[in-house]
């Protein structure tokens, strides 16, 4: 019996070789087949990490803010709602968010448009752009602790650079970390030359993706540079300055770290703000009970004023 080769390119195959796709309609078999759980296997670490970081720490806080646990006393007991009815008739407390606050608004305000100023700066073309780009972004780089060093320097009443420049001046010396009236724009001033970086770095962004055709075209209509910025530029910009005023809003919402190492609160407590006033009651007072308390009133806080603002962008956009 003859048998006759199949026409097209396996024609020339020789005898033995497998035709190509032969092997592709085999049934599937048991290594082919979906294992549930799978997925989880490769999800459970970060589970587990996740629980025991975050998810505990949360659980247990809200615990301890119903006791009256101590670093001092090894015995817990139950006391209810008694520290948060303490916290909201507590002096101190009213104090330090009333802190808080001040420094939120007199440093988020000149974070905004300082970094603003300084990304149209650069993205205009002027002349050493790597060295603007760097002066302007290395401070964020550097540690709070060398941060807060370096002003204290300045701060200094008879040697530092701020009141020498004062005298040169004409006028009278300041007590920048001694004097009520100052201390907080003295933290605020650190505080925008640490961080201004940040929001430097997300509005030149945003300018080098804006489409040139707009300016173009209304450099054309005989527009000038101020009137391109206030019409074309910065309507083009609301969502990354939105994005960086409720970014700005919670970070000063939540600061401590200059203001605990450069002035420790003071003077008076005028500087405290509402974390400073937990640690110190938790781990100074030994009061970990109503210090958990006070923070998750500050968290309820928080998150009251992340959806008002989430609320009011939406709203306006």
């Amino acid at each position: 019996m003859t048998t006759t080769a199949p026409m097209g390119a396996d024609a020339d195959l020789p005898a033995g070789v497998p035709t190509p796709g032969a092997g592709d309609a085999r049934p599937p078999g048991r290594g082919d087949r979906h294992r549930p759980g799978t997925g989880l296997l490769f999800v459970l670490p970060f589970l587990i990490v996740f629980a025991l970081f975050l998810v505990w720490p949360v659980v247990h806080g809200l615990w301890m803010s119903f006791t009256d646990t101590s670093l001092a006393i090894r015995d817990t007991t139950f006391v209810g709602f008694d520290n948060y009815a303490e916290a909201f008739g507590d002096p101190d407390v009213w104090s330090s968010l009333g802190n808080t606050a001040v420094f939120t608004l007199i440093s988020c305000v000149p974070l905004v448009l300082v970094a603003l100023a300084m990304a149209l700066l650069v993205h205009s073309g002027l002349a050493g752009q790597w060295v603007w780009r760097l002066a302007f972004f290395a401070p964020y780089l550097l540690p709070v602790t060398v941060v807060t060093l370096i002003w204290t320097w300045l701060y200094q009443p008879d040697l530092g650079l701020g009141n020498q420049l004062l005298t040169t001046l004409g006028l009278e010396p300041v007590g920048w970390l001694s004097d009520e009236a100052v201390t907080m724009w003295a933290v605020a001033a650190l505080t925008v030359w640490w961080t201004v970086g940040f929001n430097f770095l997300l509005y030149l962004s945003a300018l080098q993706s804006l489409p040139s055709t707009y300016d173009e075209a209304a450099a054309l209509d005989g527009a000038g540079a101020w009137r391109r910025l206030w019409s074309v530029t910065l309507p083009q910009l609301r969502r990354t300055t939105v994005l960086v005023a409720m970014l700005q809003i919670l970070a000063s919402l939540k600061v401590f770290d200059q203001i605990y190492i450069l002035t420790k609160g003071g003077p008076n407590g005028s500087t405290r703000p509402i974390l400073e006033y937990v640690y110190d009651v938790g781990f100074t007072g030994y009061r970990l009970g109503y210090a958990s308390a006070v923070s998750y009133l500050f968290f309820a806080l928080v998150i009251i004023v992340s959806v008002a603002q989430l609320r009011f962008f939406r709203k306006e956009d």
